[in-house]
Order: C-alpha cells, then sequence, then structure tokens
C-alpha cells in the first residue's frame, strides 16, 4: 500500500497564486504540513482553482494529513465503515454524516484530481458512501418511531430498521455514477401488512414519518453543510402522491399509466436502504414493466417521440464550451444516457444481457450485442468520462450543484486547470469537439423517423420526466405563451395519465406526438393562452382520445381550425366535452360546401323505434351539424346572413322530423283524430335570423273535422292538438341524454300566456281581426309556416297569416304605438352595454321595429311583407323610393350587427362582451364589422346607431 501524498500528481497549473499561497501558510505550522515539495506540487493547484476544497483541507489540517499519509483504499474503506456502524449507534447521525461527507469529498476530490481513481472508482466511492448514509438516517427515524410510540421495535439485518419500508436508488445513485455534488434520487415504498407498528399511526401516516425524517436528516444545513439533497421525484405520480408509497399502489400505477420514461428510469434502479428482500422482490415484479419481451410499433414510437421531442438531434455547429450545460445541454452527458437507454428498452426485453445499469456498461453490451457500432460505443464511452470529470471540476470549485461550464474565460479557466490543461484554448476546443461528437451520435439515433418532428420551430419541447425542462419553458416562452410552467405542468400532467382521456399507454404515446402540434397551433391561432386552455377543458373532459387524438394526427388541419375556433369560443368547448364525436362533421365533403344543407331529418327520425328514441337522435344531428355552422363562421367560412339561415335550416329541420313524431305519439296515447294542424314560427326563426343561441318563438294552428274526437279517448280537438303541442315542445326542449336543442317560447301565441297553447285557425283569424295588439302584429310580420299535416294546410295558414298582416292601419296611430312600445321597453329591458346588440339604442331592435312598421301600415296597399329584415328593408326600398336612404342605412346597420352578434352568440356567453377577450378574437370581429381594428369598430358601431336612432325618427316617428 502506498500513502495517497506519494501518488497524486499536479493535475494542472496553479491559475491563483494568492490562494495557493494562503492555503500553504495555514497549512505549514499544522499537522497537515506537507512533507515533500513534491507533494505541495501536487497540491498547489488544487486549492488554487477550489475554494471548496481549500476550505475542507485548511479548516481541518488534521484531516488532510491523515488522508495524505494513508493509502486511498484503506481511507475509504474507514470511511465507508465508519459510515455504515452509525446506523448501530444511538444519537443523531448528522453531525458524523456530515464530518465523514467532508473527508469523503477530500478523499475523492485528491485521488481523483491527482489521477490516483478513475472516474468509475470516484463515482463508486460516492455512491456507497450515500448507500451507507441513508441507511443509518433511517436508521435513525425508525428509533425515534420507536421511542414516540409507533414503531413496536428497530429491526436489523436484511430487513432493515423498519421491517416493510425500503428505498430504491434511481438514476445516477442506481448505477452507482453519483456526481461529485449531486442530489440522491431515490424513491421510497412500503408495504402496509410487514410495517411493525403498534398501532397508534395507520400505516400510510407511520411510513410518511419515517420518509420525511430520513429527508429532514439528510438535508438540514448546519455550519458544516449538509449530507445529501434529495429528490423525491421519481416515485410514482410526484405531484399527487405522498413521499412514500405502498407497494401495491405503486404495482398498479405502474402496470397501468406507467410511462416509457419512467420505465427508462427503472433501468438504473437498484435495492438502496431498509428492507432489502422486499425491495428485490417489487423490482422483480416491475421486470415485466420495463423490459417489454415484444414492442407494439405505437411503444417504439414514443419511445422515439421523447428523444425526438429534444431539439437537439442535428449536429449544431455552434456547440462550444463556453456556457456549456454538461448534463442537459447539446452533445451533452443526457445524450449518452438516452442513447444507451433508448436502445435498451428497445432490445432489452428480449436479451438480458443489455440490461445493465451503468451508461458506460450499456453501451459496452450494445456494442457487444452488434445493436451499437464499436465506434459509436468508443467514441460516446471516452465523451461520457471526460463530461463527467469536467462535471466534477465545475462542482468541485464551490460545491455546487452545476452541470454548466463557466460562460466567463477566468471562471472557465479555473475548470480547465482542475482538469490539467495549461491553457483555455486546448480545453475550450477539445470540448467543442467533444460535444459535437457526442450530438452527431445523438442525431443518428432513429434517423429514419425524424419525418415527424416534435419540437417547435422556436427550440426544443420536452415534457417527460417530473421537472420542467428550461429550454421547454424558453420555448414556449417563445411561442406567446404568458405563463410557461403552467403550460408545460399541464402537459406533463396530462402525459402521465392524470386525466381520463390519457390513462391508457396508448392515449401516452398519442399525445406525445400531439402535443408539439397543440401548442403550435395555439400559437397559430393569435392567442395561445385562451386557446391552450380551452382545449384543456375540452380534452380533460374527455373519457378516453385514441379516436380524437388519432382523428388530429391524421389531419392536423382540423387541429389547428380546433384549436382556432376554441381560442375565441368557450361554449365550443364544452359542446366538444359532451359529444367529441360532432368533430366527425368537419371532416365531412359538405363542411366547405354551403352550410345550409342538412340531411333530411324526418326521414332519420322517422325511422326510430319511439318518440324518446326519435328525441335522442335529433339531438345528436343538431350538435354535429350546429358545431358545423358555428365552426364555418368562427373559420370565416360563412357570413351572418348564411349563418342566420343555416340556423333556421337546422330548427326548421328539427320542428320538421320531430313534429310528426309528436303527433304519433300523440296519436298513440289517445287515437287518431281527424284534422289537420301546423307549426308557425316567429321571431328570429320565422325570419331566418338565427343565431346559435336563439330561442324558438311558435304557435300551432289547426282545423278539426266537422265533429271529430280522438279515437281512443275521445278528445276534444283543443285538448288533442293541446296534447300534440305539449309533445311537440317537450321534443325540442328536453334535456336527454343526448343534450338539448332550444329553448321554446309560445308567449308570441294569440291571447299569449293566457291563450290555449294550440289555437284553431278560425279562431286565429278572429283573434288578429278584432283583438290583437300592435305589437302582435309587428310580431306576426316575421311569422312562417316551417311545417304542416299537409302541404294544403301550411298554404292555408300562411294564407291566413298574410291576411292578418294586410289589413288597413291607421298610420299615426301604428306609429304611436310603436314609439310607446320601443319606450317601454326601454325601461323595463334596458340594454346591459354597449355590446348589448339587440336592446342598445340604434340596435336590431331598433332596425326591426323600423322594418315592421313600415310593413305594416303599407301592407295594406299591397306594399311588400318579407320575415327577413334584411330582405324586408331591400324590398322597402324599392316601393317607398322616398326614404331608400334610410332605409339603405337600416340595412348597413342591420348587416354590421348581425354580423357581429353571430360571433358573440357562438363563441361567447351571455353577456357576450368581447372587450376582454383575446385580441385575436377582437381582430375577427373588426374583420366581421368591416374595420381595421377593434378600436374603428367600436367607433364604426357608435356612428352606425347614431344614424338607426335617425332613421327611426325619420320612419317612425315621422
Amino acid at each position: 500500500m502506498r500513502a495517497l501524498g506519494d501518488l497524486i500528481r499536479p493535475c494542472g497549473p496553479i491559475i491563483d497564486e494568492a490562494a495557493a499561497a494562503r492555503a500553504r501558510e495555514r497549512l505549514a505550522a499544522g499537522p497537515a504540513a506537507p512533507e515533500t515539495t513534491a507533494t505541495w506540487d501536487s497540491l498547489a493547484p488544487v486549492f488554487s482553482a477550489s475554494p471548496y476544497l481549500s476550505s475542507l483541507a485548511t479548516r481541518a489540517p488534521e484531516r488532510l494529513a491523515a488522508l495524505l499519509r494513508a493509502d486511498p483504499g484503506a481511507s475509504l474503506a474507514r470511511i465507508l465503515e465508519e459510515t455504515t456502524a452509525l446506523a448501530a449507534q444511538a444519537g443523531q447521525p448528522d453531525q458524523a454524516l456530515r464530518r465523514l461527507k467532508g473527508e469523503l469529498h477530500l478523499l475523492t476530490a485528491l485521488a481523483d484530481l491527482g489521477g490516483v481513481w478513475d472516474l468509475a472508482q470516484v463515482t463508486d466511492a460516492l455512491s456507497r458512501f450515500a448507500d451507507g448514509a441513508v441507511s443509518a438516517a433511517l436508521a435513525q427515524a425508525a428509533r425515534e418511531g420507536v421511542e414516540n410510540g409507533w414503531l413496536t421495535s428497530v429491526g436489523d439485518g436484511d430487513r432493515g430498521p423498519a421491517p416493510g419500508f425500503f428505498v430504491i436508488a434511481m438514476g445516477k445513485l442506481g448505477a452507482f455514477e453519483l456526481n461529485y455534488s449531486s442530489d440522491i434520487d431515490i424513491s421510497l415504498f412500503y408495504e402496509p401488512e410487514a410495517l411493525p407498528l403498534t398501532g397508534k399511526l395507520e400505516p400510510a401516516r407511520a411510513a410518511q414519518r419515517l420518509a420525511e425524517r430520513l429527508s429532514q436528516i439528510l438535508q438540514s444545513r448546519t455550519s458544516d453543510g449538509y449530507v445529501f439533497r434529495v429528490d423525491l421525484r421519481l416515485r410514482p405520480d410526484p405531484l399527487s402522491t405522498p413521499p412514500a408509497v405502498s407497494v401495491p399502489g405503486a404495482l398498479v400505477y405502474y402496470q397501468s399509466v406507467g410511462q416509457n420514461w419512467e420505465r427508462a428510469a427503472f433501468i438504473k434502479a437498484r435495492p438502496h436502504a431498509g428492507d432489502m428482500p422486499l425491495a428485490g422482490a417489487f423490482l422483480d415484479e416491475l421486470q415485466g414493466f420495463v423490459w417489454r419481451r415484444s414492442l407494439d410499433f405505437a411503444a417504439i414510437a414514443d419511445i422515439q417521440s421523447i428523444k425526438r421531442q429534444i431539439h437537439a438531434w442535428k449536429v449544431d455547429d455552434r456547440l462550444t464550451a463556453r456556457g456549456a450545460d454538461l448534463k442537459l445541454g447539446r452533445g451533452g452527458i443526457r445524450e449518452i444516457e438516452f442513447y444507451a437507454q433508448t436502445l435498451q428498452l428497445i432490445h432489452g426485453g428480449r436479451d438480458p444481457s443489455l440490461r445493465a445499469r451503468g451508461t458506460v456498461a450499456a453501451l459496452e453490451a450494445l456494442s457487444s450485442a452488434d445493436r451499437v457500432s464499436r465506434e459509436a460505443a468508443a467514441e460516446l464511452e471516452e465523451a461520457y468520462g471526460m463530461l463527467r470529470r469536467l462535471e466534477h471540476r465545475a462542482q468541485m470549485i464551490a460545491d455546487d450543484q452545476t452541470h454548466r461550464l463557466p460562460e466567463s474565460d477566468p471562471a472557465r479557466r479555473a475548470v480547465a486547470a482542475l482538469d490539467g490543461f495549461e491553457t483555455l484554448r486546448a480545453f475550450d476546443t477539445l470540448v467543442t469537439k467533444t460535444l459535437r461528437a457526442v450530438n452527431r451520435w445523438y442525431g443518428e439515433l432513429f434517423a429514419e423517423a425524424e419525418a415527424e418532428p416534435l419540437s417547435s420551430r422556436h427550440g426544443s419541447l420536452v415534457f417527460t420526466g417530473v421537472e420542467d425542462d428550461p429550454e421547454t419553458l424558453s420555448t414556449i416562452a417563445r411561442m406567446g405563451f404568458s405563463d410557461p410552467g403552467r403550460v408545460s405542468r399541464d402537459i406533463r400532467s396530462w402525459h402521465h395519465g392524470r386525466i381520463r382521456a390519457t390513462r391508457s399507454a396508448r392515449e401516452r404515446e398519442l399525445f406525445t406526438r400531439l402535443a408539439p402540434r397543440l401548442l403550435a397551433a395555439a400559437e397559430a391561432s393569435g392567442a395561445p393562452d385562451a386557446a391552450f386552455a380551452r382545449f384543456g377543458d375540452f380534452f380533460c373532459a374527455l373519457p378516453s382520445s385514441i379516436q380524437i387524438q388519432s382523428l388530429f394526427l391524421a389531419h392536423p388541419d382540423l387541429l389547428d381550425l380546433l384549436v382556432r375556433v376554441l381560442a375565441f369560443a368557450p361554449r365550443f368547448a364544452r359542446t366538444l366535452a359532451q359529444r367529441p364525436s360532432v368533430l366527425d362533421s368537419l371532416l365531412d365533403s359538405s363542411f366547405s360546401a354551403e352550410i345550409g344543407a342538412l340531411p333530411d331529418t324526418s326521414a332519420l327520425l322517422s325511422r326510430a323505434s319511439s318518440f324518446e328514441v326519435a328525441m335522442d337522435e335529433a339531438r345528436r344531428l343538431y350538435a354535429d351539424s350546429a358545431f358545423r355552422i358555428g365552426s364555418q363562421v368562427l373559420a370565416g367560412r360563412a357570413s351572418s346572413e348564411a349563418a342566420g339561415r343555416a340556423f333556421a335550416n337546422l330548427a326548421d329541420a328539427m320542428i320538421a322530423g320531430l313534429a310528426p313524431a309528436a303527433l304519433a305519439e300523440t296519436e298513440r296515447m289517445g287515437g287518431v283524430l281527424e284534422g289537420e294542424t301546423a307549426v308557425v314560427a316567429l321571431g328570429t326563426c320565422g325570419a331566418r335570423e338565427m343565431s346559435a343561441r336563439s330561442d324558438l318563438d311558435l304557435m300551432t294552428v289547426y282545423v278539426p273535422a266537422p265533429g271529430a274526437a280522438s279515437a281512443l279517448k275521445g278528445w276534444a280537438p283543443e285538448t288533442f292538438y293541446a296534447r300534440f303541442t305539449q309533445r311537440l315542445i317537450a321534443a325540442l326542449s328536453a334535456m336527454t341524454p343526448a343534450g338539448g336543442l332550444y329553448k321554446v317560447d309560445l308567449q308570441l301565441r294569440p291571447s299569449g300566456s293566457a291563450g290555449p297553447v294550440a289555437v284553431s285557425l278560425a279562431a286565429f283569424e278572429r283573434y288578429y281581426a278584432a283583438e290583437a295588439e300592435t305589437w302582435e302584429l309587428l310580431a306576426l310580420c316575421k311569422a312562417r309556416v316551417v311545417w304542416a299535416s299537409t302541404p294544403e294546410f301550411g298554404a292555408r295558414t300562411g294564407r291566413a297569416v298574410e291576411a292578418a298582416l294586410r289589413r288597413p292601419r291607421d298610420p299615426a296611430q301604428t306609429a304611436e304605438d310603436v314609439i310607446a312600445m320601443r319606450e317601454l321597453m326601454a325601461r323595463e329591458r334596458p340594454a346591459w352595454g354597449d355590446w348589448d346588440l339587440k336592446l342598445a339604442p340604434g340596435g336590431l331592435v331598433d332596425i326591426e321595429f323600423c322594418a315592421q312598421h313600415l310593413q305594416i301600415v303599407g301592407a295594406a296597399g299591397g306594399g311588400p311583407l318579407r320575415q327577413n329584415t334584411g330582405e324586408a328593408l331591400d324590398a322597402l326600398g324599392v316601393a317607398r323610393p322616398e326614404v331608400q336612404s334610410s332605409l339603405a342605412d337600416l340595412k348597413s346597420a342591420w348587416l354590421l350587427q348581425t354580423n357581429l352578434a353571430q360571433l358573440l352568440k357562438i363563441a361567447l356567453e351571455d353577456p357576450a362582451d368581447p372587450t376582454n377577450e383575446p385580441a385575436g378574437f377582437r381582430r375577427l370581429l373588426a374583420r366581421a364589422g368591416g374595420a381595421r381594428d377593434f378600436a374603428k369598430l367600436e367607433r364604426r358601431m357608435a356612428q352606425t346607431r347614431q344614424g338607426v336612432q335617425k332613421a327611426f325618427a325619420t320612419l317612425v316617428t315621422g
């Protein structure tokens, strides 16, 4: 055996003569004074470059002296023996562990920098000390459990101090590759039935007590520093599970929602501390999860996609040593590890020889099995050794958990000196060459699969693991998201299977590919925050997502359209969550065609086996068509007039399909009644001006056969048709498992709520001839027969409506009534704000009142009658050239406000105020309103409404 002081060699130049002199002065008088000039020459470069190592040496000179005079292997054995012994000793191990860690750090640094130990020996020494330290901390936690009365005794031997509780080493600790200044990645598990509990605590709470105390002992800082930072985030679902996880719960998790990156994490896992037999059995149980004998295409694609998410797959000539992240950056350690682990996951299920924990061992095994070329393995092994050495040297300077080379030349020169480089240029040249070599081999991994990039043009998008990737956060910020951390956490959460839509492995594999496309679509929408949040509302509500994600991946234009729509339409998110099948309608060949085209609803519903089945089928047809219409409007593919007609056509189709079903259901209950009936639509449906959320204003009209009564129950006609009307209302308005259709209002029927729900044609004619008030005649201007038991009766009812409107009116009295009615409405139903497009002064109601007033006072003389307001204004302009200019202003104002109303009703809830909506939606509104921007749109609206008020005064007030 030889003393360490005789073995170490100078590691490089002295870069700080003053620091070296201070260290020598402090050591000269004590027991650690170097015994030979050669020994000092070896130590001086270390102390000049590393304040941390200099502090360790000068703070305890006797410790340095003992290490220099002893064989390094013997010193390591003593340190590990003392660490292991702490587990059996009473009293707090904290101070002893910190002292031993300092001694180990000094020993490993000197043996490493002096060329006495290679990288494998250094990382092995650090890892074995961590083994002993964790065991000692767990033993102390168990002793405290006994003292506090919730553990029966402290165990010993292989079962550990708390039988049933064990620690799994993960990451570099699991592979005996621990960094010089590293966290330790551990996962804590317990078997509830095996814990030696007194009954004072439940197993779960007792396990958390052990976990919390173990972490506290290792992490708490004193004047002597700390032992280890503990990272527990590789446990199952770390955001929603406690620090210690039960074995049954963990096994269920991994077998049901475990991900491929978690399989990769378990390649390096090993029993670490506690109940070692139970830990070994647990890892044996997971072998089927980690090492699949066969991988389907989707699983391989997912493994590839984890790698392809990292926007570093092509060689980057800009790779330089300055500021290089040796661990996570391009050409860094993570790329070497991932290179090996990916191939291990793919081939290790069938070839157990590839299941090596260590990175170098894995590369050698892959090379021996001809899975990696010998050239690639040799070059990556050499690069791994160099990058890990430099990582250690960067950490030795100040005991920082850093993986980055300094930006500044003087700071980087210290790292270079610790690795034996005389000049910074030589150091930077070799580092750059190494990073580029690693990046080149990394880029060739799965090169044939690179056709589908899973990053962004802005940079890296990595969502595997349990922590935010810094480069990914920067990429998300560059894409325009205001809270990149929130976006990253949400996507990782979805990828982790925390929502129903990603519970299965197949769903998570698809989402790995979908995530970057989703972010790109949200960015393109112009409102990335709103688009992502509303897509999240939709996605999180899905019970499953394989079909939807496959649809998006097969049709990326559909995803782009959907995300753009959701950016501006929170209502759509709820519709999609309830009925994701409506997305299929966007793939239909008719989607880009005229939106008024609808399926033959009557024929489809006539085949329903019952009234209830017809109601459900109608709701499915409605949801598909309403979504298609709304999407066309928001995508800018349909005008407001076309949308109003399409929504009205849809309502006509629902009425035409359900009215026969309601009539058949009435006849089934009461028997057939001879007679005729018709359904008349008023309001926006009658005028074909409906929006996404319009109510249905209806009345039913009938003519019975003389002396008719229902065949089964003898119902009188008024009873029979009242029952028919009630069933029709239920068919159109009731909520069923398939959803809802419309709110139905019968208030516009003769006598309103005081009259019968169904009115005979004779009563209809008498009422409008003698009793109807002016406001009822205005409403009748929009009346349109939408269904009749026979075409002949439909035409007859239409003629009755027209006859009621063409009776002579007193123009002055009618104008007075209209003005009084508008004033009453302003008092009792005032506008809620400037964006109340219907009720605001100069809004749609004022325009409609003008058109309806002119129609009913001119109809007796043969004037035009049109249900649609825009068509009425056009026809009146031809018939009344003297006021054509005012009517043209009204038509322009009507078009402007109906354009805006369609968008607002489709996109927003009431009150639909777009002022605080995303800028992209305000731009969409501005385009719909023919304005260059939102501010100009508001000014145009104000000017337009002033024109409406002026026209109202001209046309009605006179």
